[in-house]
């Protein structure tokens, strides 16, 4: 897919799946089928293989391309893929021809593993995984990364195959100065949340990433409908009746922003499992509490 396909291609909801794992923390990979399968029947206009919710920095190159491998092989060109690629130049630039030889159609670029390093050595660094295919590439700016609107446009003007910018960090501010910044170089993603679709799609952005798309897909297509219509009333109706309790539990301990929809998955006959180390999965003593956050989910599963 050249890279102006995929752009036009990524307008709605952009699902963040978990990698599912066993007991033992080895892969479940007929459970990521299992939870594909059920994925791709909705209108979702992104796949992120192996992403942050997917848990990539627990992943070993080998189990990465496993990953990548199964959701190509289940999705069958219903849904763009992409698949997710960092730690440092050289394993990302691995990770990224490895997807493409596998079937992915684009890479999201995560922040290296030395932060705050100088913007030269950014640059190079993004150039480097971005020169390791022909794919269309998705900066993702989390964590520590958090560049000035400058820095971006310097990374924009040295990498032609770069199509747009997800944001991690939820600095409605920041990212309204990048945007203004480089106009329509870049197409502009939501990233921080399913919680922030109000503050993004006010703002005018239309595409966004979705973790409650693991247990209610539904529901992220409708926050995506009802940000785009401007209707506020709707918006905040599923905001307080569901995203923001869900929200406030993920945010209690460092972790729970995975582990708890994979337990909400295990909930609903879906394949989760636990987290690897050093995320933490949630105390049981909590699970009835997730349990009732489940049950304003109903009308949405």
């Amino acid at each position: 897919m050249a890279p102006t396909q995929l752009r036009s291609r990524l307008h709605g909801v952009i699902a963040f799946p978990v990698t599912p794992f066993k007991q033992d923390l080895s892969l479940n990979l007929e459970g990521l089928r299992k939870n594909l399968q059920s994925l791709a029947q909705h209108p979702l206009c992104a796949i992120i293989a192996a992403g942050g919710t997917g848990e990539l920095y627990s992943l070993t190159p080998s189990e990465h391309l496993q990953v990548v491998k199964a959701t190509v092989e289940t999705v069958q060109n219903k849904i763009p893929i992409l698949a997710a690629a960092g730690f440092n130049p050289h394993i990302a630039a691995d990770l990224a021809r490895a997807s493409a030889a596998a079937g992915a159609q684009g890479i999201l670029a995560f922040p290296p593993y030395y932060p705050q390093p100088d913007d030269e050595g950014t640059i190079d660094y993004y150039k480097s995984i971005a020169a390791a295919t022909a794919l269309p590439m998705i900066i993702y700016s989390r964590d520590w990364f958090n560049p000035s609107p400058a820095l971006v446009e310097k990374i924009a003007a040295a990498i032609g195959n770069l199509i747009a910018w997800k944001d991690g960090q939820g600095d409605i501010r920041r990212y309204q100065l990048i945007r203004q910044r480089l106009g329509d170089r870049l197409h502009w993603i939501g990233g921080a949340g399913d919680d922030l679709v109000p503050g993004y799609y006010s703002m005018g952005i239309r595409t966004y990433t979705s973790s409650i798309a693991n247990i209610a897909p539904k529901l992220s297509l409708a926050l995506h409908d009802k940000g785009s219509a401007n209707d506020s009333a709707a918006l905040n109706q599923m905001m307080s009746s569901c995203v923001l309790p869900l929200y406030a539990f993920r945010a209690r301990r460092r972790g729970y922003e995975v582990s708890a929809m994979k337990s909400i998955m295990e909930m609903l006959y879906l394949a989760g499992g636990p987290v690897r180390p050093p995320l933490l999965n949630v105390k049981s003593e909590e699970m009835p509490e997730l349990q009732r956050i489940l049950e304003a989910f109903k009308p949405w599963l």
